[in-house]
């Protein structure tokens, strides 16, 4: 009922930056929360930042003041702006929104199918 669409991925050099997107569509009723994880190899996945349907923003410590998180309700779109991107930034980023449902109306978690950003020289 959900389907994200994920781009701006890459390869770039540290100090570089990308900006990802992450586009929802399907029927549904609403969109609360809006977030990006990622996932390097070998680890667990983890969170860089959300931002909820009343605008708060939360972020991961290792990535404040470098990323920056939004969000564009009309167009339904999330967007990680990453600067000074350091090799351990490489990863696999998905995004992750929380939508609502109706009949019943309910919340549900979808994940987008991920976007592999490299940082290295």
């Amino acid at each position: 009922q959900v389907h994200l669409v994920e781009s701006g991925g890459g390869l770039v050099q540290p100090g570089g930056s990308l900006r990802l997107s992450c586009a929802a569509s399907g029927n549904f009723f609403s969109i609360n929360n809006m977030g990006w994880y990622r996932q390097a190899p070998g680890k667990q996945r983890e969170l860089v930042g959300v931002v909820t349907g009343s605008g708060n923003i939360n972020y991961a410590e290792s990535v404040k003041g470098r990323f920056t998180i939004s969000r564009d309700n009309a167009k339904k779109t999330v967007y990680l702006q990453m600067n000074s991107l350091k090799p351990e930034d490489t990863a696999v980023y998905y995004c992750k929104v929380r939508v609502v449902l109706s009949n019943p109306l309910r919340e549900s978690d979808d994940w987008g199918q991920g976007t592999q950003v490299t940082v290295s020289s």
